[in-house]
């Protein structure tokens, strides 16, 4: 039986009436729009999405799959579509919408949207774009206030929540219909500025700052001038339209003493946003932020073709190139690209390599970065399963040097930091900035303990397993010992379970045993389960080893499972 158009409207001005009704039944509207001044209603946006007999309403597209199977898909024409079925629904909308706009479910903005299953295909239609103008007033107003009183004049750390809607608000068409690049950009600077004290807040903040841009460039600029395929699982790709050109104020040459951050043209917005992708987002969605770059230089953007022959312009030209008799470096930021020529191989060479580098890093070079060495020494950790990297070469070769290990150390601790990663290791070599500085200090001087129990503590253990191979060679070397011991629990706690550690001849020691337990005090049940799983393997192991042992060593093995929790 063939579904009729009176029906299948039915159908869905049922579906409107219980979505408006589900959500006018809520008794947290007013509360959720009291958490900030910066957001006039909760819902912009719904999709309908007919399928005859299981229609449905949402405020995002849940439909990843947009093929349709229906026998009576595909019966009614495009034109039926729009000429029939969509003023019925906007009507219905509309009067909901009047309703309901005053109180805090409705936006200033909201459009409605909906799929249909025609005779061509699917058809995606905005059905209503609706703006309610006195709400769009109050907001523009408590955005102005926000922004004078809070950002530009403001002296403390400022919410999360209050970014993620201010850095949309800026760069909403229908709130300010011209763009204001150079202050777009300069609150956003601000906003960091005043957050730097508070480094996971800061990171919220970017976080917020970059999905903006990015929905701002992929929805907004870049369809002005390319074609988008975009895909659910793969990244959008992007077709040239014929004749489609930047306007000549954003193409021109850049003066030499120009401050890149100066300039305001849209294009400017989008290498912000490249650069931030870049800096700030993790490895897997750096693509997105070299395609925005890309794309730009495309368009003829001679800063984009500027930024990634020399960088972002974050950095002072003196601060991203040395060159000597002895050394040549350079970064590039874009890329997290640091190039080193080792012209001598002698400690000064090293030591000025390092200097440049830890410079870098303290002023907000990307860790994340990797090295490309240019070296007639090729030296490498004597740990099995590191990445046979530039990266690594560089650290290796340094720690030749004993003059140069407490500058190793320097970098290393400017470096460590926890979800950052050499650029150039990935999988099983995947690796923490640091690592290669720690991991050689670590295997070389007892002094550089300390060193290696600060790396363990930024150890994402989740996503790297490279401690384990440096374990296996710390134990090798150190065995267990009263200088060892607290250092060996330390990366234990940090290993994988994949983790088998041949010390169990040491351990025959009741003496080096009881060091083992000791390092047992203050730590939790489940920490020293894991501590002795690379050992003996599962604690029952452990309790079968402990019945038939005697003396002083059953009772240290009992301690190990009493700590154990067993």
């Amino acid at each position: 039986m063939t579904t009729t158009i009176s029906e299948a409207v039915e159908e869905m001005v049922a579906e409107i009436h219980e979505w408006f009704d589900e959500q006018a039944k809520r008794t947290d509207l007013d509360s959720i729009v009291q958490r900030t001044t910066l957001q006039v209603g909760i819902f912009n946006d719904i999709l309908l999405d007919y399928k005859p007999g299981r229609t449905t309403i949402d405020s995002a597209d849940l439909d990843l799959d947009d093929s349709f199977t229906s026998k009576n898909a595909g019966f009614f024409t495009p034109e039926e579509v729009r000429s029939v079925i969509q003023p019925q629904l906007v009507e219905v909308v509309k009067g909901k919408l009047e309703q309901w706009v005053h109180t805090p479910m409705i936006d200033y903005h909201f459009t409605f949207r909906g799929k249909f299953p025609t005779t061509e295909g699917k058809l995606h239609l905005t059905l209503l774009d609706y703006l309610h103008e006195e709400k769009r007033q109050q907001l523009l107003e408590r955005v102005h206030s926000y922004v004078v009183n809070k950002v530009e004049n403001g002296t403390y750390p400022t919410k999360p929540l209050e970014s993620f809607f201010l850095t949309r608000h800026l760069l909403d068409v229908n709130l300010f219909p011209e763009l204001d690049v150079a202050r777009t950009i300069a609150i956003y600077n601000r906003i960091q500025e005043l957050n730097k004290s508070r480094p996971e807040a800061l990171a919220e903040h970017r976080m917020n700052m970059i999905h903006a841009l990015t929905d701002w460039a992929e929805n907004q600029f870049l369809p002005k001038y390319y074609d988008i395929q975009t895909s659910t699982y793969r990244a959008n790709e992007y077709t040239l339209k014929p004749g489609a050109v930047l306007e000549q104020q954003e193409t021109r040459q850049l003066d030499e003493n120009e401050n890149l951050e100066q300039l305001s043209q849209p294009i400017d917005l989008l290498l912000y946003g490249a650069v931030m992708i870049l800096r700030y987002e993790p490895s897997y969605s750096k693509p997105r932020g070299l395609t925005f770059m890309e794309l730009a230089v495309q368009l003829g953007s001679k800063r984009a073709v500027h930024m990634m022959d020399e960088g972002s312009g974050t950095f002072d030209k003196e601060e991203i190139f040395v060159k000597n008799k002895q050394v040549e470096g350079k970064a590039n930021d874009v890329y997290s690209l640091i190039t080193i020529h080792i012209r001598q191989e002698e400690a000064s060479a090293y030591e000025q390599a390092l200097t440049f580098i830890i410079h870098l890093l303290k002023r907000g070079f990307p860790k994340h970065y990797k090295i490309k060495l240019k070296s007639s020494d090729k030296q490498y950790l004597p740990i099995k399963g590191l990445a046979k990297s530039d990266t690594h070469r560089f650290f290796a070769n340094a720690l030749q040097y004993a003059g140069l290990h407490s500058l190793l150390e320097q970098y290393a601790r400017v470096a460590i930091e926890q979800f950052e990663f050499y650029a150039d290791t990935e999988g099983e070599k995947n690796c923490m900035t640091g690592s290669y500085a720690t991991f050689g200090l670590g295997l070389t001087d007892e002094q550089c303990f300390p060193l290696v129990a600060y790396y363990m503590n930024h150890v994402d253990d989740e996503h790297q397993l490279v401690q384990d191979k440096f374990i296996t060679a710390f134990a090798e070397k150190y065995g267990v010992t009263t200088h060892s011991a607290p250092i060996l629990v330390d990366c234990l706690r940090r290993a994988t379970d994949s983790l088998k550690l041949k010390i169990l001849p040491d351990l025959e020691s009741e003496d080096k045993l009881a060091l083992l337990v000791q390092q047992m005090n203050g730590l939790k049940p489940y920490e020293v389960e894991h501590v002795l799983y690379p050992i003996w393997g599962k604690v029952e192991k452990l309790a079968t080893l402990a019945r038939k042992a005697d003396g002083r060593r059953k009772e240290l093995l009992l301690e190990l499972l009493q700590a154990a929790g067993k």
